[in-house]
């Protein structure tokens, strides 16, 4: 059973039942979650390279770091690192630079560097083919992230530990901390929870501890799906995400669509409740249902290693 503590469902149930632009075929989700039912649940372990974890202080403040920068790869050429002899992109790219740089004993776990980094330091993190999208941002999000933790005067894990076991309280508290992760739009003038980095953070912290520790989380049901670009492009080609013939065009035509558009508001709220409607049509596993944070990562792998016929919709934010 869901329990909505950070409202999550609530708003962005009040966009899908409102939604102009972006609907979701029931029927499909079903079918969808017959095919998924048919394969294995199970995401990739997260403690694979390109990842990177040392003891659980540095684990969790890598993670933290992490889902700082954890937002808009998509450009024209793409950006690329080469690190250990393997080139790669996007998301990859993000979480292979920062293992590089920890290696090459850049200082970008410790809060004081972080609180005063300087640009010449970040573009040498994300050196590469290209340049890694809305560079400025990545180093106010760092900035944020180092005067932070010293105003808490400690480290990442002990916040993490303040948070006794409860995802909701710690993505409460990391959205107070990091105004960066404070992932709220406006719908008709009501506002519109999505806490994207926030809820990924928590999911990453659970798969970096493998659910103990730091890791350990007693209300994981309580997070929804990571609304982004690749979640909605599979569920687009699926069936189970509908848009209708002026959003379809925008999105094929690859126009940019400005965060907090309408458009984009009811996009990341239908993959929400796509996702949610999953889960609910999902048979029980080993005892317990599937979590819709663990849909969201199987599509998201999923979706790494297809070939999709329509574009992902194309919005330049820091949110996802």
């Amino acid at each position: 059973m869901t329990t909505d503590t950070l409202g999550v469902l609530a708003t962005t149930r009040r966009v899908v039942d409102r939604a102009r632009l972006a609907s979701i075929d029931v029927g499909a989700v079903e079918a969808l979650a017959g095919r998924l039912a048919t394969g294995s649940l199970v995401a990739p372990p997260w403690r694979s390279w390109p990842h990177w974890w040392g003891d659980p202080e540095q684990t969790a403040a890598y993670v933290l770091v992490l889902d700082a920068l954890n937002f808009c790869f998509w450009g024209d050429p793409k950006w690329r690192v080469a690190v250990d002899g393997r080139t790669v992109d996007g998301y990859w790219a993000l979480a292979a630079s920062l293992r590089r740089a920890i290696e090459e004993d850049v200082p970008i776990l410790d809060p004081a560097s972080l609180a005063h980094i300087d640009e010449s330091t970040v573009r040498r993190v994300f050196r590469g083919e290209g340049e890694i999208p809305l560079l400025q941002a990545r180093i106010v999000h760092l900035r944020e992230v180092g005067r932070g933790l010293l105003d808490v005067g400690e480290p990442f894990s002990t916040v993490v530990a303040g948070a006794h076991h409860s995802a909701a309280t710690l993505v409460e508290t990391v959205t107070r901390l990091f105004p960066s992760f404070d992932d709220v739009a406006l719908y008709d003038g009501e506002p519109v929870r999505f806490y994207k980095r926030a809820q990924i953070l928590v999911g990453d912290l659970y798969g970096a501890f493998a659910g103990v520790g730091l890791g350990r989380f007693d209300d994981l049901a309580t997070l929804t799906a990571f609304a982004d670009y690749k979640v909605p492009q599979i569920l687009r080609a699926e069936g189970t995400l509908v848009y209708g013939p002026e959003l379809a065009a925008r999105v094929d035509g690859l126009v940019e669509i400005p965060a907090g558009d309408p458009a984009e508001v009811e996009i990341r709220a239908a993959t929400i409740w796509g996702c949610e409607l999953l889960r609910r049509a999902l048979p029980p596993r080993d005892g317990r249902g599937v979590r819709a944070f663990e849909i969201d990562w199987l599509l998201w792998s999923l979706a790494q290693d297809r070939t999709f016929e329509q574009p992902y919709h194309r919005t330049r934010t820091i949110f996802y």
